[in-house]
């Protein structure tokens, strides 16, 4: 609890520090708070040069930040998040320590300089090599390390954001990817503690001021269930078009890497000048958006310029998030949406914001596919709950049809390309290289459906396990029958004439093709000690498996294994 504490206070004020910095090179830089709301104004630095100074601008903030990460911390480069969910998984929470201060500097220095991506991937780096090298420090255990890294993650966002819920649920949804009540605990610790710090250095509104919205008609949720759909396909076309876009400036590249952020910074310029809306992170711009400032040709504009000004911004480089980029996509797209919604059917379709505000949470949800956290940092961006229904219909469809149209989120993409598959079994591990069918013992004799408790009872006293398999009489599979369930329902003594089926459950269905640490996993959550084993079509019973017979596959395999012991 001590180190939770010390891990929030740290990452809220590192979040205090890092926005500092950011409008800090953002002043120097553009001359502007928020260049993105200047349209092509000048920089009062430089007024002779007018609007074509955010040709220099990105190649400046790279020439300074280009080196410095290539030179102290390349995991500083990119979006962030991904590489924290890397070293939960695969490093025992450890990050550099470098890391914090590298990231801090090079995402200020690319935001100030027009980069097209957001505050959130960098300060969760930040917190979480903050957590890891306190972790570090102290010297705890693995286990603790991944939850001081959730908690630095979880207390930057919250700080930033002012946005405690949503910070717990992104650390425990994207970060540890599981939920434990003690690592709850702790994250929520760290995130309520760094939420104290950002208010009292941000103060308590909420981070967008919107107007009140409202559901004014039943039909508009199927507007808002189709708007959930085209975000998730939209969601997903970012992912595409990102890692596309990055590829082509690997492929085009062949200088020193260091140098790559600044001369790629002329093409980034470049689109700039076109659609200054891109400079930096666009809070604005979105604003704006939602209030019905911009006609539907220049929404769909800016949807396609942010994809590439943020693909373009981290193809050559450049440091920085992407959820704030899938919101300003979202808002885009769902204020283009609305407005058309409402030319079309004007009675009924409601103000275009409403769908704007829906499009935030269904894009980022189709992107990085976590619905929790979507519908909760919507809620607290905006403090506007009347909108919750039609949020989480659109956020539930936008990440199904994501999941439908790829495997990937924008996350682990970045991770799968480099050859890392997370949800896996770690390499090495003694369950990577083995199926459920190298521990897949025969089938006991089966109950068939019908069977009276009353005579099922004794055969599940003499099985090994406390558990049969339920047959129908035409020997298709119908389940488990425990001891334990016949017993308990016995209890009453009016149920022995009751069909061993009415009481049969189907636990989780395990084929021999599944790995075994995933066999593993199942039985370690079953109420049962075995667990049944079935063909592809999951629809015939062909072998049984349990805790004994994954210990004694696992055991025959390490027999097997050639040793590494030089021979005497």
């Amino acid at each position: 609890m001590a180190l939770s504490l010390l891990v929030g206070a740290g990452a809220g004020g590192g979040a205090v520090v890092f926005r500092w910095l950011i409008k800090t090179f953002t002043l120097l830089l553009s001359g502007h708070a928020d260049y993105s709301a200047a349209g092509h104004a000048a920089n009062p630095h430089l007024p002779w040069l007018g609007r074509y100074f955010v040709l220099a601008a990105p190649v400046l903030a790279g020439l300074v930040y280009g080196p410095l990460v290539h030179r102290y911390a390349k995991e500083a480069r990119g979006h962030g998040v991904p590489e924290v969910m890397y070293a939960v998984a695969r490093r025992g929470g450890r990050i550099p320590p470098q890391v914090a201060a590298v990231k801090a500097l090079a995402s200020a220095l690319c935001m100030g300089g027009g980069g097209s991506v957001g505050r959130e991937g960098p300060i969760v780096q930040i917190g979480s090599a903050l957590g890891s090298t306190l972790g570090s420090w102290i010297r705890v255990a693995e286990d603790r390390m991944r939850v001081l890294v959730a908690c630095g993650a979880a207390g930057g966002i919250a700080a930033t954001f002012n946005a405690p819920l949503a910070g717990v649920f992104f650390a425990m949804e994207l970060v540890l990817r599981d939920f434990t009540a003690e690592a709850f605990g702790m994250v929520v610790l760290a995130s309520v503690t760094a939420s104290v710090i950002g208010r009292a250095a941000f103060g308590n509104a909420p981070f967008l001021h919107l107007p009140p919205f409202h559901v004014q008609h039943l039909t508009q949720y199927a507007l808002f269930a189709l708007l959930g759909v085209l975000a998730g396909v939209v969601g997903v076309a970012f992912s595409k078009v990102l890692y596309r876009i990055e590829d082509a400036c690997d492929t085009v590249w062949r200088g020193p890497e260091w140098a790559r952020p600044a001369v790629g910074g002329l093409l980034l310029g470049g689109l700039l000048l076109v659609l200054p809306q891109m400079y930096g992170v666009g809070y604005p711009v979105l604003h704006d958006s939602l209030t019905g400032r911009y006609a539907l040709l220049f929404l769909l504009a800016l949807l396609a310029g942010k994809i590439i000004a943020t693909s373009l911004t981290i193809g050559i480089g450049g440091s920085g998030g992407v959820f704030a980029p899938s919101l300003f996509i979202g808002a885009m797209l769902g204020s283009a949406f609305g407005q058309t919604a409402h030319h079309v059917l004007p009675h009924l379709a409601g103000p275009a914001g409403a769908y704007g505000l829906i499009g935030m949470g269904a894009v980022f949800a189709g992107s990085a596919r976590a619905p929790i956290t979507a519908v909760i940092i919507l809620f607290e961006l905006t403090g506007e709950y009347t909108i919750i229904l039609p949020l989480m219909a659109a956020i539930a469809l936008a990440t199904g049809v994501s999941r439908l149209l790829t495997a990937e989120t924008i996350y682990t993409a970045k991770l799968r390309r480099r050859g890392v598959d997370i949800d896996a079994p770690t390499p090495g591990t003694p369950a990577a290289a083995l199926t459920v069918h190298d521990a897949m013992e025969p089938t006991p004799t089966p109950l068939t459906d019908d069977t009276p408790l009353a005579q099922a009872a004794p055969a599940l006293a003499r099985s090994p396990y406390g558990t049969l398999p339920v047959l129908a009489a035409d020997g298709a599979y119908r389940g488990i029958a425990t001891a334990r369930t016949v017993a308990e329902t016995l209890a009453d003594d009016t149920h022995t004439t009751t069909p061993v089926g009415k009481v049969a459950h189907l636990p989780h269905a395990l084929t021999p093709g599944t790995a075994l640490d995933q066999a593993l996993q199942a039985l370690a959550g079953a109420d049962s000690q075995a667990l049944p084993v079935l063909d592809e079509d999951r629809t015939h019973l062909i072998g049984w498996v349990s805790h004994r017979s994954v210990l004694t596959a696992l055991d025959h395999n390490t027999a097997n294994q050639p040793s590494s012991a030089p021979h005497p």
